[in-house]
């Protein structure tokens, strides 16, 4: 059994629920649920899945669904400003249309664009799309992203919030198998208060974190 919580680092992790031979916990600190980690994807399987996702910045399809982080996100931003695109994916689409922008932007993925002397810097914005369900061990990402923002920065994250447990185990977010963690609008809350950043969500499934 996983034997703490990945993203608050409890140990308050119970049985939640077992679908098709996969392990589910629930945190009773931060109300994360948690892929046992014995169930977890090698790396290699892993990455076989992500070289199948098709984000191409041209798509409008894509870049209406983008546009729910975007939107928010550029009100609260100058133009100029620096941004890291954090877990970039294989098309960084995010960043394409945050140029557009105006905006100045990084690049970084640990499979895709492992560039590290990116995270050795630091931003007055960081976008996470659908990434933040993937991390094996999301504390230790959050606190590196903490120190890659500047006082009065921001970090926009997009991840499909979860929130009815009878249709878990039929989620369609739940059946992609590199999926491990799922958030709650309390974990969001508990990442919040733990790094003393203040939460906005200003779009379903979008949520904007400011540092002080």
């Amino acid at each position: 059994m996983t034997p703490y919580c990945p993203v608050c680092e409890s140990h308050a992790l119970v049985p939640f629920q077992t679908i098709n031979a996969t392990r589910y916990h629930r945190c009773t600190a931060c109300e994360a649920t948690v892929m046992d980690e014995a169930d977890w994807l090698d790396e290699q399987e892993e990455k076989a899945i992500y070289d199948l996702h098709d984000n191409n910045p041209q798509d409008e399809g894509y870049r209406r669904f983008l546009s729910k982080l975007t939107n928010p996100l550029l009100e609260r931003l100058r133009a100029g400003d620096r941004g890291l695109d954090f877990g970039c994916g294989p098309g960084p689409a995010l960043a394409v249309m945050l140029r557009e922008a105006g905006m100045d932007m990084a690049l970084y993925d640990p499979f895709f664009c492992p560039d590290e002397s990116v995270l050795e810097q630091q931003y007055d914005f960081i976008t996470c799309t659908e990434v933040v369900e993937h991390l094996h061990r999301p504390a230790e990402v959050f606190r590196q992203l903490d120190r890659l923002m500047a006082a009065g920065s921001w970090l926009g994250v997009m991840t499909c919030f979860q929130t009815d447990d009878e249709r878990f185990a039929n989620w369609h977010y739940r059946r992609d198998p590199t999926h491990i963690v799922f958030y709650r609008r309390a974990t969001l809350e508990w990442l919040a208060g733990a790094h003393g950043w203040t939460l906005d969500i200003p779009a379903k499934d979008v949520a904007l974190f400011q540092k002080h």
